[in-house]
């Protein structure tokens, strides 16, 4: 079985899912076999040129053409152009990954997931930290109960990419196209590690600021609006009675992707952060403080695949792994978590968080 591979966009997560395919013959030899086939993106050169970098046998600009002739569709463009293609993807029962967040909203999120229901596709949010080795083995401990009865978890995702307010204007500054600003962008990795470790949010209180309210035009002179949030924090609640604390920022002066969760629980603790992907702190009940573990061993996530114990995988590994599991679902005929299910469900947690900000009081999500 072989599958013919469509991705629509090039940039940043266009490379890494690039790299993933490349990467899955070598390492993960028993995972489908895929075809790079076509690469759509709307300037024809900078097309050109990624799909020779990347090893796409042609090119496209317009999603329409080509997108039911493939037997997979990564859409891997702005978040305002997820829903269209997508769903024309799925009604052609064309399996689908599509990268975080769903949507600008709720409501054409819940119409992407209605579009997945009725599709006999795979459809998949792209969360590839659930597949960083040390997270996995954090899921893990909880669900054994290695820590007790949880108490508290904490999660963060800190950077300073916008910290100068003298860079220029982009996208993920615009509402219009990207629904959210930090929220939604590196927020819905923070809410989706937080509900797959720990369970459902079931109330919250939110905050979201705008520090840097214009920026440089980049196509000339002036500014342009700043009209999404810089940062966000939000105090919840899950069903199970946890409760968390949530934050993120893009102008967290010094902070390069700190992307980090602390759980605290009656017998034991535990404390991760992107910066020192393949550790893991834990604290088990007769510790007097926290144990530094290697995630490198042969039993660990997928670490078999990789190295010999002791070798350290990096950020990209983690798409490997992502992509391994939602071709391989494709090719058996099973279910894929993390679905579009869980898409929309870490999107009403976004807009819960925006809501609370704008009402200034707690709301049920």
């Amino acid at each position: 079985m072989t599958l013919d591979i469509g991705f629509l966009g090039y940039r940043f997560m266009g490379k890494a899912h690039a790299n993933a395919l490349t990467r899955l013959p070598m390492f993960f030899p028993d995972a489908p076999a895929t075809n790079r086939d076509v690469l759509i993106g709307r300037s024809e050169a900078a097309v050109s040129d990624a799909a020779d970098r990347f090893g796409f046998d042609r090119t496209a600009s317009d999603w329409r053409d080509v997108v039911d002739e493939v037997d997979v569709f990564y859409n891997l463009g702005p978040n305002h152009v997820h829903a269209e293609p997508t769903i024309a993807a799925l009604e052609s029962d064309v399996h689908v990954m599509c990268e975080k967040p769903l949507a600008p909203d709720i409501e054409t999120a819940t119409e992407m997931r209605d579009a997945a229901r009725e599709s006999d596709a795979v459809a998949a949010t792209g969360f590839n930290y659930r597949y960083v080795p040390a997270i996995q083995l954090a899921k893990r401990l909880v669900d054994e109960g290695e820590l007790g009865e949880i108490y508290r978890v904490k999660g963060r995702c800190l950077q300073d990419w916008l910290a100068d307010p003298n860079l220029p204007w982009n996208w993920r500054c615009d509402a219009d196209v990207s629904g959210t600003g930090v929220v939604g962008d590196v927020g819905s990795h923070t809410i989706d590690l937080v509900r797959w470790i720990i369970g459902d949010i079931e109330s919250l209180s939110g905050s979201l600021v705008t520090q840097v309210t214009e920026r440089p035009d980049p196509d000339g002179d002036g500014t342009r609006s700043v009209t999404t949030d810089d940062e966000y924090s939000a105090l919840v609640e899950f069903k199970n009675g946890v409760e968390g604390v949530l934050e993120g920022s893009r102008i967290a002066t010094g902070r390069k992707a700190d992307n980090a969760i602390e759980i605290y629980g009656s017998e034991g603790a535990l404390k991760f952060s992107l910066r020192r992907l393949n550790e893991l702190q834990v604290k088990g009940s007769d510790d007097r403080g926290y144990q530094q573990i290697l995630v490198t061993d042969d039993d660990d996530p997928y670490m078999d695949r990789w190295w010999p114990a002791g070798h350290i995988i990096g950020w990209e590994h983690t798409f490997v792994h992502e992509n391994y599991e939602f071709l391989t679902a494709i090719r058996d005929g099973e279910q894929y978590r993390p679905s579009f299910e869980d898409g929309v469900d870490v999107q009403r947690v976004v807009e819960g968080i925006r809501e609370s900000d704008e009402r200034g009081e707690r709301v049920y999500v």
